[in-house]
């Protein structure tokens, strides 16, 4: 019986692949045969992680990529076809919360920030994944949202807003590109020990209290993402478009 869940064959892109939940992501993904491309804005962390795919006996490769630029998703999904020559697999994870506080004292450049990169990126990446998926006839794109879509944080309205949105791009884009072969769901994680949620976990008192909110009472580690990611991105799912995969300890139930 064949492996649902080998990835043998296809290319993966994976945004903010240089750390944290884009890094297990882009680990796991290679480990189940995918060839990786691990694209952030710092190019020297996606050599680090696609690196470590080459020293296991993956293949990988390194793209630097501002997702809030629309000319610089182009350049790369360019840089993808001349290197694996197809895109099989998208994981659109780069994103960014440049304020953390009251609504009221937001600057506006932090609020374009904010949109540019977790709406305008994960669309118009999926953008130029789906045109070239569409020519191959199947294709897979996860969205990773946040539980903060159905229940925001304290001093996070424009972050989960954002991710609120990639839930409805999510459903929008499963429902338009279903008939070309192409599914999209998304990965809704819960609290996750990354730099980027920070703020949210190192403060002793702070984490204390999110653990005791959190049924299973902890904080996720990135590696815990993953396993969902693959899932949804395999034949394994082949009958799987439009949904939200939560992983969150129980934070939702």
């Amino acid at each position: 019986m064949a492996d649902e869940f080998d990835l043998t064959g296809r290319v993966a892109l994976v945004t903010g692949g240089s750390r944290g939940i884009g890094r297990a992501i882009a680990l796991a993904l290679a480990r189940h045969g995918a060839s990786v491309a691990v694209a952030s804005r710092r190019l020297e962390g996606c050599e680090a992680v696609a690196a470590e795919i080459r020293a296991a006996g993956g293949r990988a490769s390194a793209h630097a990529c501002h997702i809030g630029e629309p000319a610089a998703i182009g350049a790369t999904l360019a840089a993808i076809d001349a290197s694996h020559g197809r895109l099989d697999i998208l994981v659109n994870n780069a994103a960014t919360n440049p304020y953390y506080g009251p609504s009221l004292d937001m600057d506006p450049s932090a609020w374009r920030k904010t949109l540019d990169v977790n709406i305008g990126g994960y669309f118009w990446t999926s953008v130029e994944a789906a045109r070239r998926m569409l020519r191959q006839g199947k294709g897979a794109i996860v969205n990773v949202a946040s539980v903060n879509a159905f229940r925001p944080m304290d001093g996070q309205a424009c972050y989960s807003l954002t991710k609120a949105a990639i839930v409805n791009m999510t459903q929008g884009l499963a429902r338009e590109w279903a008939r070309g072969g192409i599914r999209v769901n998304a990965l809704v994680p819960g609290i996750v020990e990354t730099r980027f949620a920070a703020a949210l976990h190192e403060d002793p008192k702070h984490r204390a209290t999110l653990e005791r909110l959190v049924p299973m009472g902890r904080i996720a580690q990135p590696e815990e993402m993953a396993g969902a990611v693959v899932y949804l991105a395999s034949d394994a799912a082949s009958y799987t478009t439009g949904s939200c995969l939560t992983v969150d300890g129980g934070w939702l139930a």
